[in-house]
């Protein structure tokens, strides 16, 4: 590592986790050294999109036992970025369908000199479990409906690259917040830099419980909407679902969808943001999706920088 990266990257040595399992239990300053590396290593890397050699010689595991686009691809695009080679594992015909555990398949992955492990499960609670039993760092990529870390912090850099702060802003996280691992990513985040949080969404999907939270609860968008400085529009998430929570999709666009007739009522400074996929027409119209306010692929490259610099704190504390 050169001289000018080192001294960029100074201040990280106040990072002492291994893994990162979930915003719930950081602190603002723990939260904060990430989001200030993500920057310095996106400014280093010229918007993410150059190398540096950080982790060179480092192996990063993706186990991934649910579908992803974007997470996987960040993440190993993240770690290459770094200089580290990426074994990509897939659920699907692997020795799990043979009768193997999950713990006995992480650690055979790990037998072959792997440095982290990234691991998304439909079940809450798996990254702590794997943390427990093995000595690479553990980093959660989703975990059921619990948390998705990774997620909330680009969604929070992204928020303080155009807004310069979280403190003191009123972000509105709409949509289906009870199947939502992002919602209670950025709930625990921005509460702790001091943002006033607002969930809202049909009754069915958005309990009063969240208030035990310290988050307003809101049933009515266009009643919260000129007070909002941001909106992170969630995606409904139709196959985490039972019961249909809502009679039909074209109602549920009507009453939550941010359309151009609601920007019209909201403030001029407003950002959209969304955690992806989009689906158009339901939680947002194109126009509003690919407009002016929009940050939603600022969003994925933000993406890309957060994942360096988890990777690369949590290396830092493991090696």
């Amino acid at each position: 590592m050169n001289t000018d990266v080192m001294e960029k990257l100074a201040g990280t040595d106040r990072w002492t986790q291994p893994d990162l399992l979930g915003l719930e239990h950081l602190s603002a300053e723990e939260i904060t050294i990430i989001l200030d590396t993500a920057r310095q290593l996106k400014e280093m890397t010229n918007g993410c999109a150059e190398k540096l050699d950080l982790l060179r010689g480092c192996t990063v595991a993706n186990l991934f036992f649910e579908n992803s686009t974007r997470t996987r691809t960040s993440f190993s695009l993240a770690a290459r970025r770094l200089g580290a080679d990426v074994i990509d594992f897939s659920s699907s015909g692997s020795s799990l369908s043979k009768g193997e555990t999950f713990i006995d398949t992480a650690k055979n992955i790990e037998a072959m000199n792997v440095d982290s492990v990234v691991v998304r499960h439909r079940t809450p609670g798996t990254p702590h479990l794997l943390a427990k039993n093995i000595r690479s760092s553990v980093i959660n990529a989703g975990d059921g409906a619990h948390e998705h870390p990774t997620q909330g912090l680009l969604d929070i850099m992204t928020i303080r690259e155009h807004r310069k702060k979280i403190a003191g802003l009123t972000v509105a996280l709409i949509g289906d917040i009870s199947h939502s691992r992002t919602a209670r990513s950025n709930i625990w985040g921005l509460k702790k830099l001091g943002a006033h949080v607002i969930v809202c969404g049909p009754s069915t999907l958005v309990s009063r419980r969240w208030e035990e939270l310290g988050v307003e609860v809101a049933y009515s968008l266009d009643s919260i909407l000129p007070r909002c400085d941001v909106l992170n529009l969630l995606r409904i998430q139709f196959e985490r679902q039972i019961t249909r929570p809502f009679p039909s999709v074209r109602e549920y666009a009507l009453l939550y969808a941010m359309t151009g007739e609601r920007m019209a009522r909201a403030k001029d400074d407003i950002l959209i943001m969304a955690p992806g996929p989009i689906n158009r027409g339901t939680e947002v119209t194109p126009e509003v999706a690919d407009g002016p306010h929009s940050v939603i692929l600022h969003q994925v490259t933000n993406g890309l920088a957060v994942r360096m610099a988890v990777l690369y704190l949590t290396h830092e504390v493991n090696r």
